[in-house]
Formats: structure tokens, sequence, C-alpha cells
């Protein structure tokens, strides 16, 4: 038997915001979870007022602002280990996670730990829907695309470790808006002096949207918060391209979809239809407001 890891405790938190139905579900999951005797679990019910509540010891019922964030700060204030770990509901995380995090010491100026997010294995005979396919394709909640792919480097909260004592010194997310949260605390604790790290080891499975509809929802709410961050954080999430230029490498994409099929390359045709579409998603959800009331 391989000994336990000896490490901080860790208050796990968890928003939620769908139906009971996924939310029994997502507490099944998280019992698998290995917690050492100071670890807390904490789902943050988010939904509107009305929903018919849950009666379970890790439920936290949050209904007063429809905001992820603000859940994670709600779920964060209702324990005090030295760690917290925020995990969104459509993952999978396997029992061992939160050793996983910890099999080797954090370095001391490490502040956020960014575990890997892995997508569903791709089914070879092809039976997963578009969307999710899509996803797995372009492996589009790898911490890689957020950690080295942008202009400052933050943690995608599907799966990452924050150290309590910076989340408290910069005040916790900002509760008040849809999109864009994990890297505005992220920015704002590397400006605090502290170090965004990569836990590889520390994985879980994505469960991606099933729909181009939500899919392409949930591009334009990023969107929405990469315009947020731009405007808040100078010099980030700047505008790429033109309308124009846009509208051009549309059709370019769409021809080269077509030449795939053809072709029998059906998975590079899928990629080469939808990434106009997710990109189109993105840029206009620009324009859209980030704040929630």
């Amino acid at each position: 038997m391989t000994p336990r890891v000896k490490r901080a405790a860790v208050d796990v938190v968890v928003p939620f915001a769908g139906d009971e139905s996924e939310l029994r579900d997502l507490l099944r999951r998280l019992a698998r979870l290995d917690i050492a005797g100071d670890d807390t679990i904490t789902v943050v019910d988010n939904r509107p007022p009305g929903a018919a509540p849950v009666d379970h010891p890790w439920v936290l019922s949050a209904p007063e602002r429809q905001s992820s964030y603000f859940a994670r700060n709600r779920g964060a204030g209702r324990g005090d280990a030295e760690w917290l770990l925020f995990i969104d509901a459509d993952v999978e995380p396997p029992p061992g996670l939160i050793d996983a995090y910890f099999a080797e010491p954090p370095d001391e100026r490490d502040g956020v730990l960014a575990g890997a997010v892995v997508d569903e294995p791709l089914d070879l005979n092809g039976r997963h829907p578009l969307a999710a396919r899509y996803a797995m394709l372009r492996g589009s909640m790898s911490q890689a695309n957020t950690l080295s792919g942008g202009e400052r480097p933050y943690a995608q909260t599907a799966n990452c470790a924050v150290r309590r004592a910076p989340f408290d010194a910069v005040g916790g997310f900002r509760d008040g808006i849809r999109s864009g949260g994990d890297a505005d605390l992220c920015f704002r604790v590397a400006d605090a002096g502290w170090r965004i790290a990569s836990s590889p080891q520390a994985a879980v499975v994505h469960r991606s949207r099933r729909t181009l509809r939500k899919m392409l929802r949930q591009r334009a709410r990023h969107g929405s918060g990469a315009a947020w961050l731009a405007r808040n954080h100078p010099g980030t999430f700047g505008r790429r391209t033109t309308w124009l230029g846009l509208a051009k490498w549309t059709v370019q994409s769409e021809a080269r979809a077509g030449v795939a099929l053809v072709r029998g390359r059906r998975d590079d045709a899928l990629v080469a239809f939808v990434d106009p579409l997710s990109e189109w998603a993105f840029q206009l959800g620009r324009r859209f407001p980030n704040e929630v009331e």
C-alpha cells in the first residue's frame, strides 16, 4: 500500500448551478475523493432563489447572486484550511486528486497550483457528439492554453489549488462577473509576489459540452470575460483580428473543411468547420457585458 501523503489541510470548493439530479450526481462523484481528517468539501448551490433545497452536509446554499465566483468566495469562507482546491461541477476528479497536488511539497512562493484538465477520451468510433469531439480534438480545456498561451499565465478554476494566504490577501475572486475571474485572481496573486505553478500530476477529466449551441454560448461568455480582463488588466486579451480578417479566415477555414471531408478526414473537417464558429462566438461575446446583478 502506498503511504499517505503528509500534507496541509485542503478545503475543496465546487460551485454548482444545474438541476437537482445533476447535483446528486456531483455529490456521488465527490464522495470518491480521498480526504484527510482536516479536509472539507463544500458544494455551493448557486441556483436562483426558489430552487428546491438539497439537504446534505456538503451543500451550502448561495442564491443571492448568480456568479460562480460569488459561489467560490462563499465556499472558501466556510473553511480555514491552508489550501483551497477549486474544481468545477463538470469534471471527474480521481480519488487521489488532493494527494496528487501535494505529492511533492509546493514551493513556499507558490500561490496557485494549476492541476491538469483532460478532455474525455476520444471515441474512435466517432460516437461522441460533435461539440464534445471538437473539444477533445482541440484540447480546449488544457491548462497549457492559459499557462503558456497568453500574455500572462493563469490557472483555470476547473482544477486549481490556491494557497489561502494570498487568496485572502487579495480579497478572493471578484464576485460580480460572469467570466474571467480565474485569470483576474491569478493576476492579482502574481502581482502580490506569488508564483503561478503547474501541477500536471493532479489531473481531472472534463465533461465537454454536448451541443454546439451550449459550446458556443460558453465561448461567447469567455469572450465577454476576455474583454473585461482587457479593460481591467491592460495589455491582456487584446483584440487579435479585424472583422474583415475574421471573415476572410472563415471562408478559408470552411474551404479546408470541405476538402478534408471529401478526402475522408472527418476530424480535420470538423475542426476546420467549427473553429470559425467558435471564434465568431468569442469575438461577438466581447461586445456583451460581463457583469452580473
